[in-house]
């Protein structure tokens, strides 16, 4: 075995595993193909460069990604400290001066002794495997030599390459007076069933789909707003290929008033509980966790901006005060199949030497990505001591669910074939015991509360 770990990456989640592993005296090589090679979002020779938006989101406790800050902050986490040091005025968000924030994380990364920083594409990681530990922290931009090497390793046909992903929603925020749960057809009234029958038929009705049934007025007027919402700029990179396998929303709607009705939203098979006739629409949202407390919005894809899919889909009936924990993408954003290849570890199941983190696992967000390379660079350093030590103990460093290290660990580890990248959201962790707190912030406190009394756990690590 090699004297040192391999860190492939020099972005959010590479820039902390390196740190990490050098933090408990162990020497790195991390791997970085600026300034001699750029992807198409990048053009900064700096480490951690932020290409997209300069805020790290909320800071406050009663926010998932706030919480996780949070236990970053007390494993030590480097880049949640520059993150600080770097900050510029976002209310209760914490954003950052870019430029600062990129030249300090790469001056600390630099100047570590332990670290050594190779600018040098990396296009095979087969070899740096045989005799050592390798993280892979390539981002959603992974160069093609690199995704083709890392398609013919895990065995998989191919990289989940386009993000087109439907906004995502908590179920305890879904207006059950006007949703009902069913499949379609098995929703329909029977004819020698009474009104009163058929009702209590369909709240006995187990499915993993919640249907939320739209008039004529609102159905046109929901359509109105989305033909005209405001959409994100694409790169000019993924202009070409984000179309070809999936229709965003917005353009299936520009089609025609009556479109939607054919396809994602048509009413067929259905009978609204309220009336009893079929409804003139109906939107479908689709289990989307094992736990059933998060449900994604069947078909709707989109290049919204976030803040008008918040605005036009909350008009959805039953989605008026919707807590949207994802909202839909579609950007190019290369990933693994991680419910199948890692474990709660972010490491290869047919490679113990592989690790991935950042982007590519799965997760999605800056902090996410930090979060990823912690557990990634903690664990592979339990393995090179083992290793060092000729410690045969299988053991790994495995979070608690209950926090959003863990929770996130645990979603991108959990078979799942409609896996999708996923952000920090309080859907993913446990359900509190006891009586259920219907205060959505009474409730989040309660969880973040449940989460910082697991760092008893953290205390070791740190």
């Amino acid at each position: 075995m090699v004297n040192y770990i391999t860190v492939v990456g020099g972005g959010l989640a590479g820039t902390e595993a390196a740190y990490q592993i050098a933090k408990r005296g162990i020497s790195v090589k991390l791997y970085e193909m600026k300034p001699l090679k750029y992807s198409p979002a990048h053009n900064s020779d700096k480490l951690a460069e932020i290409v997209c938006s300069n805020s790290f989101k909320s800071n406050l406790l009663t926010n998932a990604c706030g919480l996780l800050k949070e236990e970053l902050r007390r494993l030590g986490s480097l880049l949640m400290e520059i993150a600080s040091e770097t900050s510029v005025p976002a209310g209760q968000a914490l954003a950052v001066d870019r430029e600062k924030f990129s030249e300090v994380v790469t001056k600390k990364i630099e100047s570590n002794k332990l670290i050594e920083v190779v600018h040098e594409e990396v296009t095979d990681v087969s070899e740096m495997a045989k005799d050592g530990i390798v993280i892979i922290a390539t981002g959603p931009l992974t160069s093609e030599g690199l995704a083709e090497q890392i398609r013919k390793m895990t065995g998989e046909d191919k990289l989940y390459f386009y993000d087109a992903a439907a906004p995502i929603v908590a179920k305890d925020s879904i207006d059950f007076d006007i949703a009902f749960y069913g499949d379609r057809y098995g929703q329909e009234k029977k004819k020698d069933e009474t009104v009163d029958e058929w009702r209590l038929r369909q709240k006995d009705t187990k499915s993993d789909y919640i249907n939320l049934p739209m008039n004529k007025e609102e159905y046109e007027k929901f359509w109105q707003e989305l033909v005209n919402a405001e959409v994100v700029t694409l790169h000019e990179f993924e202009k070409r290929e984000i179309f070809e396998g999936c229709m965003p929303i917005e353009i299936m709607a520009k089609r025609g008033i009556d479109t939607l009705r054919f396809g994602p939203l048509k009413p067929v098979g259905f009978d609204d509980p309220r009336t009893g006739k079929r409804p003139y629409a109906v939107v479908q949202l689709r289990q989307d966790n094992t736990e059933g407390t998060i449900y994604n919005i069947v078909g709707f894809q989109t290049n919204l901006k976030y803040g008008e899919q918040k605005r036009v889909f909350s008009m959805i009936p039953g989605l008026k005060e919707a807590e949207f924990v994802k909202y839909g993408v579609m950007h190019r954003n290369t990933y693994i199949n991680s419910p199948k290849l890692l474990d709660a570890t972010y490491n290869l199941k047919k490679n113990r030497n592989i690790y991935f983190a950042g982007q590519i696992s799965g997760v999605e967000g800056y902090v996410e990505s930090i979060s990823s390379g912690m557990v990634a660079a903690l664990n592979a350093c339990n393995d090179f001591m083992k290793n060092q030590n000729n410690n045969n103990d299988d053991k790994k460093i495995i979070f608690p669910e209950e926090t959003v290290i863990g929770a996130l660990a645990k979603y991108i580890s959990t078979p799942n074939e409609k896996f999708q990248p996923m952000n920090a959201n309080f859907g993913i962790l446990p359900e509190l015991g006891g009586e259920k707190i219907k205060d959505k912030k009474l409730r989040y406190t309660k969880l973040a509360e449940r989460s910082l009394n697991s760092c008893n756990f953290f205390d070791f690590l740190i």
